[in-house]
């Protein structure tokens, strides 16, 4: 029997192929409905998934490289802010981690920060983020106040041959270390709550970070008080050498895509090449399509396909429930902590992978059952950390 794992599922819009929303099953005029993200969440709460990653871009065309991407009409065009929904959907579900994905190069590093422990409060210890390098020149155009960014791939297809992907890279860098900086300002006892005394906060308890980076400077505290995860769950999706080096380095928790189960050891290998001290969990992506038989799931993926050919860098797998369960033990296997599922079609292949995959791949004995641990970290199997102020104090 493999080691058992954990799945995680990827929400955007209609689902990951670009013609799902044409779909009869799709509710393309609910997209930006809070009862259809609410339908979704539940959905993958009730079925037990891990988390749910929320996609988000600052530009209407997303972060594709298509060249047409802001003109083209057979997409579907607008999307919910990532971090505000997910915090709409903290208190409508129970279990399931949320983890929205943010950009770090136009947003202020306090202001990701401070909604990332707010959105831990209200989901009471169940929150993440996915942090995103760079930005496309559309994003840029929008915001109207840098110029300076990558303009896609270089030739090579490799992040190490353009010197502006590598900036982005190191800017990344320094919003996840702001992050967890500001996670600790404060220390769990801060608040003192004395009536007697009046006193409120213990202020020798609030640090100020006092950063200095290339990119940006951070001089006080968080003006949320910690929050329950004390760092909330920082992930990233790493495909080549310089985003693995940033996962490694930064992440709690690596999203990769490998092309098959062989791939993973060394992908593993380049992610052990890091350098923080707490341990880091990495979950395998894989693009799903599930129909009852083999024959009408192709009839489906060729007909999107004709609609409006899908590329991705994730393993597709278009089958049965078996199908998939076939491949999620061959990752298991491999060394993965997990796999995140990214639904072609939403919401017909999440209800597939609820009523059909989760329970044919947990008899399989493949899934880490629900421990009741009371937060993401704990749950994904990471400890929760003290602030780094407080260990100061105490080795002084």
């Amino acid at each position: 029997m493999p080691d058992r794992i954990h799945l995680a599922v990827a929400f955007d819009g209609a689902g990951w192929h670009p013609a799902a929303w044409r779909e009869s099953t799709a509710r393309p005029t609910e997209l930006t409905s809070a009862s259809y993200w609410r339908d979704l969440a539940r959905t993958a709460d009730g079925a037990g998934l891990l988390l749910a990653t929320i996609e988000d871009a600052l530009s209407l065309g997303g972060r594709t490289l298509e060249t047409d991407a802001e003109t083209r009409r057979d997409r579907v065009r607008g999307r919910l802010d990532a971090m505000l929904l997910a915090s709409f959907l903290a208190p409508v579900t129970r279990r399931i981690g949320l983890v929205p994905t943010a950009t770090t190069a136009h947003p202020e590093p306090f202001h990701l920060a401070t909604g990332l422990q707010t959105l831990d409060h209200a989901s009471r210890g169940r929150a993440g983020v996915r942090l995103v390098a760079g930005s496309t020149p559309q994003e840029r155009a929008n915001f109207g106040r840098r110029t300076d960014g990558p303009t896609g791939f270089p030739a090579s297809g490799r992040v190490e041959d353009d010197p502006a992907l590598l900036a982005a890279f190191r800017e990344a860098g320094e919003v996840a270390d702001v992050i967890r900086r500001l996670a600790d300002s404060w220390e769990d006892d801060a608040i003192v709550r004395d009536l007697e005394s009046g006193k409120f906060l213990d202020r020798e308890r609030v640090h100020n970070v006092a950063f200095e980076g290339e990119f940006f400077s951070i001089t006080g505290a968080s003006i949320v008080p910690r929050s329950p995860q004390g760092q909330p769950l920082v992930t990233a999706l790493a495909h080549q050498t310089i985003p693995y080096r940033f996962a490694a380095e930064h992440a709690d928790l690596v999203f990769i895509t490998p092309r098959d189960a062989a791939a993973v050891g060394g992908i593993l290998s380049e992610l052990a090449d890091g350098t923080r001290d707490e341990p880091m969990r990495v979950f395998a992506d894989l693009l799903v399509l599930v129909e009852e038989t083999r024959a009408e799931a192709y009839a489906v993926w060729n007909r999107l396909q004709d609609r409006a050919p899908l590329t991705t860098d994730a393993r597709v797998v278009v089958g049965t429930a078996d199908d998939v369960v076939d491949e999620i033990r061959a990752l298991a296997e491999a060394g993965v902590d997990g796999v995140r599922l990214r639904p072609a079609r939403l919401p017909a292949d999440l209800d597939a992978i609820a009523d059909r995959v989760v329970p044919r791949a947990a008899s399989a004995g493949i899934l880490l059952p629900d421990d009741g641990a009371p937060t993401l970290r704990e749950r994904v199997g990471l400890p929760r950390l003290a602030s780094r102020y407080a260990r100061q104090e105490v080795g002084a």
